[in-house]
């Protein structure tokens, strides 16, 4: 593994401000040369309900004002703010990301900590005017928000970081208490987040409940059922795939869900914009994390008059991104995360070949390139019916798919079970809103790619693409309940 990589880590669990192992333990592993990173717990059964109960105790034991969940939240930014490129190390040590992609992470991550504790002094209620019904004017109602509860963080392995921040922050802000679960294959970057969050408990001047965060470790089958099953958890925020998030719904009950899944993502390139710009866009929205984003392009639709122009951009754009060591400074591609990832790719990227899809540039993986590297790839004559158009690729492919009109760009944009989101290129403000009110997805993006996201917008697909929304605002929304409150006449009145 590169000298510039975490040295050995080590990690327990945080559960009821305690640091706990398990008997079994299972090592993390470094995607780009297989070199042992470090090693975690793996969780008990029993281990996941005790932190379940100590999340509940806490949460019931807390007396935290709006004011000071700011505090303890603006406290953590700073600290993963100090140990920043540390942080980034670990991320990329067991993700394999290149080290810039990983140090943009924890800057995202910052910076979504600050805005859930801004949020955290946000959570407002509405006046009702009640004479807007007759026989009412006398009477003065309103609504305040109220947290949860217990809140389960259940978090995939291409963003390790920000992914649990983005369920954390919001879940704290809106005064609940939280148990993590991280992926078994990139745990560490989120053990981080909880060592930063317990040091920020010691660090401010009122208590914060021990049990208020904690975070276990290992398979999601002996985690995953006792949270479905524990009463206390209220709410469960996850960010995976849609088979499992499609069971997490059919055996809930009545938790709050929040489920951020798979997607199909088109982006969609008119004549009418620069093919050359929309292109680096395109590359960089599909190849970043090596594809390994949930609404990344996945796939390109171009006017057929266009195809071999804007392909020619595309290639060029492929060809100027270094693969390599992840720690190298220059890289921009390196490894996927494990075997089964890498595989799936290969295996989904050999099918369309054999289709009929022609590689334009790329093509490439394993061998001298890495283990688990796959080249930036560039593909044309993909029809819907290939496996790289009907299926998440979740990986650098750039398969290009030919219409004849905007109006089958639109219906081939909407031919796929997933709704996260979409990009279209144009100058035709007409087109644009056509689009916008058309594709079936949870965000429309003019003028680039369907793999935007600020972390305090509104985030989250239709369809297989899941239920609910992340960005602060909304997440918080989802983790507190309103209740109204009404005075009326009294007898004295």
């Amino acid at each position: 593994m590169s000298q510039q990589a975490a040295s050995r880590l080590d990690k327990q669990m945080l559960i009821g401000g305690e640091w706990v192992d398990a008997d079994e333990r299972t090592d993390v592993i470094h995607p780009y040369d297989g070199d042992l990173v470090g090693s975690i717990p793996m969780a008990t059964e029993q281990q996941v309900v005790d932190a379940i109960d100590a999340a509940e105790a806490a949460f019931e034991a807390s007396e935290l004002s709006a004011y000071q969940r700011y505090e303890y939240l603006h406290e953590t930014a700073r600290l993963v703010e100090e140990r920043a490129d540390e942080i980034a190390t670990i991320l990329t040590s067991e993700q394999g990301k290149p080290i810039s992609e990983a140090r943009g992470e924890v800057d995202r991550a910052v910076q979504t900590l600050d805005l859930s504790s801004e949020q955290a002094k946000r959570m407002f209620g509405e006046y009702v005017p009640m004479d807007a019904q007759k026989g009412f004017a006398r009477d003065h109602c309103f609504t305040q928000r109220e947290p949860l509860g217990v809140v389960a963080a259940i978090t995939p392995f291409n963003f390790p970081l920000n992914l649990m921040v983005h369920k954390v922050g919001p879940a704290l802000a809106a005064g609940n208490a939280v148990v993590g679960k991280p992926a078994s294959n990139t745990p560490l970057t989120s053990i981080a987040l909880f060592e930063c969050l317990d040091d920020a408990a010691d660090a401010v001047e009122f208590d914060v409940p021990d049990g208020l965060v904690n975070i276990v470790t290992g398979s999601g089958s002996a985690t995953g059922d006792v949270i479905l099953e524990h009463e206390a958890v209220e709410a469960i925020s996850f960010t995976g795939s849609t088979p499992v998030g499609k069971y997490l719904a059919n055996n809930s009950g009545m938790k709050e869900l929040t489920l951020e899944l798979g997607g199909n993502d088109p982006t969609i390139v008119w004549d009418d914009t620069d093919l050359e710009q929309a292109a680096v866009q395109v590359v960089g929205g599909a190849c970043s994390n090596a594809g390994q984003v949930c609404n990344s392009v996945e796939r390109v639709i171009v006017p057929e008059r266009i195809e071999d122009e804007f392909v020619e951009h595309l290639v060029d754009a492929c060809e100027d991104l270094v693969v390599g060591d992840p720690f190298e400074e220059g890289t921009n591609i390196a490894s996927m995360v494990d075997d089964s990832q890498f595989d799936d790719v290969v295996e989904l990227f050999e099918a369309t070949v054999d289709a009929g899809a022609t590689v334009e540039c790329g093509g490439n993986y394993g061998g001298d390139l890495g283990p688990r590297t796959f080249e930036p790839t560039v593909l044309s004559g993909v029809t819907p019916d290939m496996p790289a158009a009907k299926e998440e690729t979740f990986g650098p492919l750039v398969p290009v798919i030919t219409v004849e009109d905007f109006e089958e760009a639109l219906a081939e944009a909407n031919n796929t079970n997933y709704g996260l989101e979409a990009g279209l290129f144009t100058q035709d403000i007409d087109r644009a809103k056509r689009a916008a009110d058309t594709i079936d997805a949870g965000g429309v993006n003019i003028n680039t790619v369907s793999g935007f996201r600020a972390d305090h917008m509104p985030y989250g697909g239709f369809k297989d693409s899941g239920v609910g929304k992340e960005g602060i605002k909304y997440a918080v929304e989802h983790f507190s309940r309103e209740k109204l409150v009404g005075f009326h006449q009294g007898f004295n009145a």
